[in-house]
């Protein structure tokens, strides 16, 4: 299976996206609470190859307050350090994609790019952890729908967004490949997609490309 990425893709931290990094930590300083999903996601559309299946998605500091608060409870111990040390990476999907918006394209997101990528699925696509973790978050996440969050071995977190279904919980540990849910099209979403973003650190305005760093780990989108 070949899925190409036409176009440049950007890379690398601005002086912006580190502005709102820091105004992410200092929302996370709040009193946000880690409580259930308050409200269910919009409903799903039907797919359709030639829709605009991608995102809307901006700053959400209820999302960003709410993973600094469970991040903080789940400190990294020494058998997640040394597993570091062997780092590998799979694809979040095992069926036909379509990349619906690139990693970098300029927008109307806070971060003033796409921070993401979005594959394109029908909803209820099983979707993988393309590495193995920590599940800080598993639950309705404001504009990223219903998402799982996960904190690898060498410090990134794996934001796996809209889903429709999520099947792992917050705490456990998983492997790399494991289900985590299923694609949908919950909060901010256009269609049925799956929007997978990388984070070299928790906060927003932190990303960086998933194709180059899944392609550096042995995984080509």
């Amino acid at each position: 299976m070949e899925n190409h990425i036409d176009g440049p893709l950007k890379a690398g931290p601005t002086t912006r996206r580190e502005a709102l990094g820091l105004a992410a930590g200092l929302l996370a300083g709040g009193a946000l609470s880690l409580g259930a999903a308050a409200a269910p996601g919009s409903a799903a559309e039907p797919f359709a190859p030639g829709a605009d299946d991608d995102c809307a998605l901006g700053y959400d500091p209820e999302f960003e307050a709410a993973l600094a608060e469970a991040d903080a409870q789940f400190p990294p111990t020494d058998d997640e350090r040394e597993s570091a040390r062997r780092p590998r990476r799979i694809l979040p999907l095992r069926r036909r994609y379509r990349v619906s918006a690139r990693y970098g394209i300029r927008g109307a997101w806070a971060a003033g790019h796409h921070t993401g990528i979005d594959l394109a699925v029908p909803t209820g696509t099983p979707v993988y952890a393309v590495g193995g973790g920590l599940v800080v978050l598993a639950r309705w996440s404001g504009a990223y729908g219903m998402a799982v969050t996960v904190r690898m071995p060498d410090g990134h977190y794996a934001v796996y967004a809209h889903l429709s279904r999520v099947s792992v919980r917050r705490g456990a540990r998983i492997r790399t490949g494991a289900r985590i849910g299923s694609s949908g099209a919950t909060g901010r979403a256009t269609g049925p997609h799956l929007h997978l973003e990388i984070r070299v650190r928790r906060g927003y305005g932190s990303d960086v490309n998933p194709v180059r760093y899944l392609a550096r780990r042995g995984a080509r989108l």
